[in-house]
């Protein structure tokens, strides 16, 4: 018998995929030789479902932690450091909200891939007409391509505070990361689960140090509390910098990647092993994206308690820096965090973790991209190739731009890819929301009342956002190609 056909005794339905709910419970994918991520699918050993919590927990994490990285991606910090400079912490709660909207999306996701034995794309591909391929595919690597610019532009901005290497050549720089993927892909999904750990405890430990150990930092928690409670636009301008965070908070590659991520464990075919893995993979993605919403509001506090209410600062050497719509925020907090905080640390720990952003994302971008191009097309392509290509296509403009232009223009090449990736977005969210609510692709596991709510909410939410600030966003995009 071919590896994927099923003997008539398992009750399956292949032409729908699914299984019948009384007996196998887990659909499994319909061509077993195209599935995503070969290399580290179903690699992970999982225990029994009736053992115990702490175990069955070390088994499932991980996958949800390399998800959150692109939440606290180079692309968000400079909307979290405008936010915070500009308004306080009066937009704190949209980092809160957009944080859990990315929870509800992620879950869903996971449960997709969990139990349908398919990735967002392969379900895409499948389930949708065959000329909707072509257009999809191309449309999330444009995604991803963006997201990537982002992690070049981040990583090349620290390199260039840390070192003082030429933003220019700091970008050329950058595309030797893709040695750092294929060492670890070689090393297998535990590894690669490992070094994002140590990259987001980086972030997490270098703002912790800034906002609580550095002596000239200390966050109002009473007008933290006040503000997440009683969110709202009380000024000029806070919501265009708003749709920003919500545009910078949840990434459509991430929908793709986390349901295919969930399928390096060895999951079982039983209904009650289904259920633990849905649990768990809900217990991993809501830690993960809680990190991250942390990590974000860390960010715009930062900026809130040493940017805000300022009109200009001095910087070392004596000049004066002023400040207006088109500062670079990322470069400014660097420059003048340590004349500001008044701790010659400061400076590089801000920079230190800006670099683990723009790496620990690299890692998750490209696996991402392995994924639609395997699940929209079944191509199959060594990683290290795939990395050159996509960092070579976010390179180019990059390279180009900054060489026209200069320093100045890295402020709007990340304007512009959360400008992409905000529009890619609803193409990813809405395929996902109908088929985790339909019974005919995910039989009893189809989303309670709960999740149908909150996840088509979150959808019209975010669609409506980037809708009302579309014309503004395509006016920003065409000054900044055009240079004008």
């Amino acid at each position: 018998m071919k590896k994927n056909e099923v003997s008539q005794n398992t009750s399956l339905d292949v032409t729908s995929g699914l299984a019948d709910v009384n007996h196998v419970t887990r659909p499994i994918a319909t061509d077993a030789n195209h599935m995503s991520l070969e290399g580290i699918h179903n690699t992970v050993d999982v225990p029994n479902h009736e053992a115990g919590f702490w175990k069955q927990w070390r088994a499932y994490a991980g996958p949800a932690l390399l998800i959150s990285v692109g939440y606290m991606d180079p692309g968000n910090w400079g909307t979290d450091l405008a936010a915070g400079a500009s308004f306080k912490y009066d937009l704190l709660w949209v980092v809160a909200v957009a944080s859990i909207m990315a929870i509800f999306l992620q879950v869903l996701s996971a449960r997709l891939g969990v139990v349908t034995g398919k990735d967002l794309a392969q379900c895409c591909r499948d389930w949708y007409p065959a000329w909707m391929r072509w257009p999809n595919w191309l449309l999330c690597e444009l995604a991803i391509g963006a997201c990537d610019l982002a992690e070049v532009l981040g990583s090349a901005v620290a390199i260039n505070l840390l070192f003082h290497i030429p933003i220019f050549w700091a970008v050329l720089i950058t595309a030797a990361d893709v040695f750092l993927l294929l060492a670890l892909q070689r090393y297998g999904m535990r590894k690669i689960e490992s070094v994002v750990l140590v990259l987001v405890a980086t972030i997490a430990g270098c703002y912790f140090l800034e906002i609580f150990i550095l002596p000239a930092t200390k966050p109002g928690f009473l007008e933290m509390g006040h503000a997440l409670l009683t969110p709202g636009f009380r000024k000029e301008g806070m919501l265009f910098v708003a749709i920003g965070i919500i545009g910078a908070t949840v990434m459509p590659h991430n929908l793709y990647l986390h349901s295919a991520l969930v399928q390096s464990r060895k999951l079982q075919k039983n209904e009650e092993a289904i259920r633990t893995a849905i649990r768990f993979n809900t217990i991993d993605s809501t830690v993960a994206l809680t990190i991250a919403f942390f990590v974000n509001a860390a960010i715009l506090v930062l900026a809130a308690m040493v940017f805000y209410g300022k009109q200009s600062v001095t910087v070392a050497g004596g000049q004066t820096v002023q400040f207006n719509d088109e500062t670079d925020w990322i470069r400014m907090a660097y420059l003048t965090l340590a004349p500001l905080l008044g701790v010659a640390a400061a400076s590089p720990l801000f920079a230190i973790a800006l670099l683990a952003s723009g790496q620990a994302s690299t890692i998750t971008g490209t696996l991402a991209g392995q994924v639609v191009m395997e699940g929209f097309m079944h191509w199959r392509m060594l990683p290290w190739i795939r990395r050159l290509i996509t960092r070579g296509l976010a390179i180019t403009p990059a390279i180009l731009i900054i060489g026209i232009r200069g320093d100045s223009s890295v402020n709007d090449l990340l304007t512009l890819s959360q400008v992409v990736l905000a529009l890619q977005l609803p193409l990813a969210m809405f395929p996902l929301l109908h088929f985790t609510s339909s019974r005919k692709r995910m039989g009893k596991w189809k989303s309670g009342w709960f999740l149908l709510i909150a996840g088509w909410t979150s959808a019209v939410l975010i669609t409506g956002m980037d809708i009302y600030g579309l014309p503004k966003v395509l006016k920003q995009a065409w000054r900044i190609i055009t240079g004008g």
